[in-house]
């Protein structure tokens, strides 16, 4: 039997709120957002016409560097993608009662407006480029014909 353990997470969306950076009592940074992920299929309403579009609500938290990044960076309604993994937790609340949360725990952070769409605040900031080398780019091989296929 296969041991297989895999916990990772990519989220697209939209912020709900305004991202607040707290810390812990070490003063760890800490920020804890909503992303609102339009769902991909929308399907077909009682009278054939497209159905209202619908959205997951997904909270997140991100600790440290990724935490100061997000509240620094954006704001209600800005496009951010995370990637990171889902965490579940528990706690008693005041009142005995045994509460639970999902959430999903961001390791990485990224822009996915320009600056001219909301992305990036306007106070002269240059969001950093990204490229990857030749020599780190994956090699295919073009096939000329669907002939080769196994399927």
């Amino acid at each position: 039997m296969s041991s297989l353990n895999l916990n990772k997470v990519v989220l697209c969306g939209r912020l709900t709120a305004d991202p607040e950076l707290k810390q812990t009592q070490s003063g760890v940074p800490v920020v804890s957002f909503t992303l609102a992920i339009n769902r991909r299929y929308q399907g077909k309403g009682a009278d054939g016409a497209p159905a209202q579009s619908t959205a997951d609500f997904i909270n997140v938290v991100a600790w440290r560097q990724t935490a100061e990044f997000i509240s620094r960076y954006f704001k209600k309604g800005s496009a951010l993608c995370v990637t990171g993994s889902i965490q579940t937790r528990n706690w008693q609340d005041q009142q005995g009662q045994k509460r639970y949360a999902t959430e999903v725990v961001a390791d990485e952070a990224m822009f996915v407006d320009s600056k001219s769409e909301g992305g990036a605040p306007a106070d002269n900031y240059s969001a950093p480029s990204f490229s990857s080398s030749p020599a780190s780019a994956p090699k295919f091989e073009e096939l000329k014909t669907d002939d080769d296929l196994p399927f």
